[in-house]
């Protein structure tokens, strides 16, 4: 997971210049940085989990067409 360099200082005076009280604007930093600060999600990681979930599918359809040989031959040799 990559992780993301927040400044709150230079965010909260970004929102003091915008006229809001240093109150919101420190709930608003404080609100954001706990946002950032959860696992954020890189297009990298969802390629690795989608490569992930491609394997084991091609795995159970491999796993599902032997399974339906052996069932067929099976039906064969008793009809």
């Amino acid at each position: 997971m990559s992780v993301t360099a927040f400044d709150t200082h230079r965010f909260i005076q970004t929102l003091r210049r915008a006229n809001l009280s240093e109150e919101q604007a420190e709930a608003i930093a404080e609100a954001f940085r706990e946002a950032i600060g959860e696992e954020i999600v890189t297009k990298d990681d969802l390629r690795a989990e989608i490569e992930s979930a491609k394997g084991d599918l091609i795995k159970w359809i491999a796993g599902l067409l032997l399974a339906q040989a052996v069932l067929v031959s099976a039906l064969v040799k008793l009809l």
